[in-house]
């Protein structure tokens, strides 16, 4: 494992920004100061850029196994790893789903020889093994969820079954971390615009259908529950401002029961891009209207939102192609996840501090995470290196997923990622990956 010396670099983290030399060896950053000096070091002159955290995504679906004509554990990795993610959490709706710890340890298995970025994974929860998953000892998971379950089939959403959430919620000793929408009111709402247009609704009315009410209600019944048995619960992917009322900003994250995130493109795209992007854009819960959009990034700064997460949810191109309830929700973003939120950055919108505290920081708080998530003498070398001022284009030619389209193709970025350093091996630069080195299970704090 080789020495390196990164020198001269403004170093972001814990709420300050400083000019320092960062030395790693042996998979650890060893020490950070002005002056270092390590003979035989590779030393990498970080003039004039700024040096994060690895982030940590902690809600992506990178399609292994059994979806694997979408992405990969090695492909998907790759594209988080050339944009500054050195750490994910994949979400339980492979095939087979995540509803034991048999298939959970597969897959842990599974990345371990092919994942280049560090890797976690949440067990699956719904009202088939709930049982069996609480006779486990949940306080080793990283957490539980019923994200993306729903596809396989209906009532597998917790926030439509109060009777399971009561009992889950009781007995859990993990995070709780659920798709929050009301399926009753989703069905309504389909049902009407289906006797409106038949089955070729417009895409630009999946925010009416998937909507404000529907997460609104969902998410604030779960909370109640939540209350009421101290549980930890996590509401992934929020989608309006009104919800954003229901979050606390009072006390430190550390502190809270309650929490949760907002995916990028929730905060890149509005109602307005469907004419443009069509099914491109089409997520679960839907990109809503510039009120939300402006709101989640408002709540985000004001810390009612904790994390920044992506939901990278890859399909091909021809199954996005389809008539709005044909075509497949989820797309992919994991590769551009950091440069969305320095653009935001480069437009005077938020803070180079806070960027690293909602990446960075906050996800290795709130799972728990051993020695990530902050440059600290003692943790893993988990570090991207920007160069703020080298901008560039989304092209089929820069694009990193197996299912190579983004709905960003086309966008001019004002920064970019040059380096990644994963357990300390430098894993990509400009453009170029070393993948003699695997990512490591992400550990809980003892």
């Amino acid at each position: 494992m080789e020495t390196t010396l990164i020198k001269n670099i403004q170093m972001v983290c814990s709420n300050n920004i400083k000019l320092t030399d960062i030395l790693i060896k042996n998979g650890i950053i060893e020490k950070i100061g002005t002056g270092i000096i390590e003979t035989g070091a590779l030393e990498i002159d970080g003039t004039g850029k700024y040096v994060f955290p690895g982030a940590i995504d902690g809600q992506v679906h990178f399609r292994e196994p059994g979806l694997t004509h979408k992405g990969s554990l090695y492909t998907e990795s790759k594209a988080a790893i050339a944009g500054g993610v050195t750490s994910f959490i994949d979400m339980p709706n492979t095939l087979p789903n995540v509803l034991s710890i048999e298939i959970l340890n597969e897959k842990y298995r599974l990345a371990a020889a092919h994942s280049l970025a560090n890797f976690g994974f949440f067990l699956g929860v719904n009202a088939d093994n709930l049982d069996q998953v609480l006779q486990s000892d949940t306080s080793t998971l990283l957490g539980v969820s019923d994200d993306g379950l729903y596809f396989t089939k209906k009532g597998n959403l917790l926030a439509d079954s109060p009777e399971i959430m009561e009992k889950l919620f009781a007995n859990c000793k993990s995070i709780i971390a659920i798709h929050s929408e009301k399926e009753e009111i989703i069905e309504a709402n389909e049902k009407h615009y289906k006797e409106k247009f038949g089955e070729h609704v417009p895409v630009e009315f999946h925010p009416k259908i998937r909507s404000e009410q529907a997460c609104f209600e969902a998410t604030k019944r779960a909370i109640a529950i939540a209350n009421k048995h101290g549980a930890r619960l996590h509401i992934l992917h929020l989608s309006t401002e009104l919800e954003t009322q229901l979050f606390r900003n009072d006390i430190p994250l550390i502190e809270k029961n309650i929490t949760t995130e907002v995916s990028v493109h929730h905060l890149w795209f509005s109602d307005k891009d469907y004419e443009k992007l069509g099914t491109l854009i089409k997520w679960n819960p839907a990109i809503k209207t510039e009120r939300d959009q402006k709101g989640l990034l408002r709540a985000l700064i004001e810390d009612k939102i904790d994390l920044i997460t992506t939901d990278h949810a890859p399909h091909l191109l021809e199954e996005k192609q389809k008539p709005y309830f044909q075509s497949m929700s989820g797309a992919p973003i994991v590769q551009h996840s950091v440069n969305i939120m320095l653009e935001f950055y480069k437009q005077g919108l938020i803070s180079l501090e806070k960027i690293a505290e909602k990446m960075c920081h906050n996800p290795a708080i709130l799972y728990q995470i051993d020695r990530r998530g902050f440059i600290k003498e003692g943790y893993y070398a988990d570090l991207f290196i920007a160069d703020l001022n080298q901008s560039w284009i989304v092209s089929k030619d820069n694009i990193l997923y197996k299912c190579a389209w983004s709905p960003l193709e086309g966008t001019r970025f004002q920064s970019q990622i040059t380096h990644t350093f994963v357990n300390g091996n430098l894993v990509y630069q400009d453009g170029n990956f070393n993948e003699q080195y695997r990512g490591i299970a992400l550990k809980k704090r003892s």
